[in-house]
């Protein structure tokens, strides 16, 4: 080799070099930190294009984890978003047109969750699953075991009521339709929904809820129950009140009467439990019922219904008059959002405005709750409740002046 080969070394000799004594250049090769070719700008030349290098890196590596938690996050939303619109439309009827009835087995111990299952298995609700939540979501309880008749029209809720009801020990030959009396429906308005669902019309029933002989009958055979409404003076309709709100067996080939005395025996059943309270209270059937079916309308929670009867009861203890709307409405045969002066003045025996005590008998039919209600009273002392329509919220007052502050600021306000 010449002197000045000696002198000279290519950048890519094969030489070994030491880490320490060598860097990389951006094509990878080796250079000598202190040869005669390396200088203080290379060094730092290199060393920005490794770091920019990494930038580069970074921003790639940035953009694709951005990437991956857009789509995590959008296919999150996406599956809760279907979720949600599933569970929605499980909590409707499985096919709301549907008029097909199915027989149902409930067994004894049988599980919310194995229900659930049962009802999806006989197509009667979308999903067991769902069932099963919502049943938990809205704490209901006390299903029992039994041979049902349900439809895919359904709701939940009837579902639900159904189940708490109870069914029969044996199956049933299938109606033909199932009718549901909503709480605190009146004889009128029980009128007009047989008309639509059923082959009797409204006349007819009515008539029938008219006719002595036929109350006569029903009293033979339920005597604990109606033997006071016979005793009642006035009454518009004597089974008002005494036709439970309840979901019911319809066959064509059933007479009104039958389909009448479901719902009286239905009454019955319900009400042979709390007998002995009644008449502990010195309280009849007519009476509770009757406090009852104002109950039923004017509160809507538990706790208000409680509350609402024992209001009553203390008017009724001071011989003040219950002035209760829904005796206004009642006697008025009509609905109004907004009673008048004149309205309050309508001669009749149910115008509990005019007249003091409980009047003739029910209002309306109403449910289990709110004839416990008004045999379990929550203890106060007010004699005055207005209700929020807009918010169901119940504002009590034991003066007048009280009341009317209580109005002007939560009522009177809003409008």
């Amino acid at each position: 080799m010449t002197k000045d080969n000696e002198e000279f070394n290519h950048p890519f000799d094969n030489t070994e070099l030491n880490n320490d004594d060598t860097f990389e250049t951006s094509e990878g090769s080796a250079l000598k930190k202190e040869g005669p070719n390396t200088t203080e700008s290379s060094r730092k030349k290199y060393r920005r294009r490794k770091y920019d290098k990494r930038q580069k890196e970074n921003k790639v590596v940035k953009k694709i984890v951005l990437i991956v938690l857009s789509l995590l996050i959008l296919t999150l939303v996406l599956a809760g978003f279907t979720f949600y619109s599933y569970f929605k439309s499980s909590l409707k009827p499985l096919d709301s047109s549907s008029k097909k009835l199915v027989q149902v087995e409930i067994p004894v111990g049988s599980s919310t969750k194995q229900i659930g299952q049962i009802l999806e298995n006989k197509k009667v609700i979308k999903d067991g699953l769902v069932f099963s939540y919502y049943v938990k979501m809205n704490n209901l309880t006390n299903f029992q075991a039994g041979f049902y008749q349900m439809s895919p029209s359904m709701t939940l809720d009837t579902i639900a009521d159904n189940l708490q009801e109870g069914g029969t020990a044996e199956p049933q030959t299938l109606a033909d339709a199932k009718v549901t009396v909503p709480e605190g429906y009146s004889v009128d308005q029980i009128a007009a929904l047989l008309a639509k669902k059923t082959k009797f019309k409204k006349d007819e029933f009515l008539n029938l809820m008219k006719n002595e002989e036929f109350f006569n009958k029903m009293v033979g055979k339920y005597p604990e129950l109606l033997t006071s409404a016979k005793e009642a003076k006035e009454v518009r309709y004597r089974l008002e009140g005494y036709l439970y709100p309840a979901t019911y067996n319809y066959y064509e080939k059933m007479t009104l009467e039958e389909l009448v005395e479901q719902m009286v025996s239905k009454t019955n059943q319900v009400l042979t439990p709390l007998y002995a309270e009644m008449k502990e209270k010195k309280m009849s059937v007519q009476e509770v019922l009757t406090i009852a079916s104002l109950v039923e309308k004017e509160g809507v929670k538990e706790t208000d219904r409680r509350k609402i009867a024992q209001v009553f009861f203390n008017r009724l203890d001071t011989d003040m008059p219950l002035q209760s709307d829904i005796s206004i409405l009642y006697a008025l045969e009509k609905h109004k959002v907004h009673l008048s002066i004149e309205d309050t003045q309508v001669k009749s025996p149910y115008n509990l405005y005019v007249n003091k005590g409980t009047g003739p008998g029910p209002f309306n039919n109403p449910s289990e709750q709110a004839v416990a209600a008004v045999l379990n009273p929550e203890e106060n002392t007010y004699v005055y409740f207005l209700a929020d329509v807009a918010t169901g919220k119940v504002y009590y007052a034991n003066t007048y002046e009280e009341h009317l502050e209580l109005k002007a600021k939560y009522i009177d306000n809003k409008n």
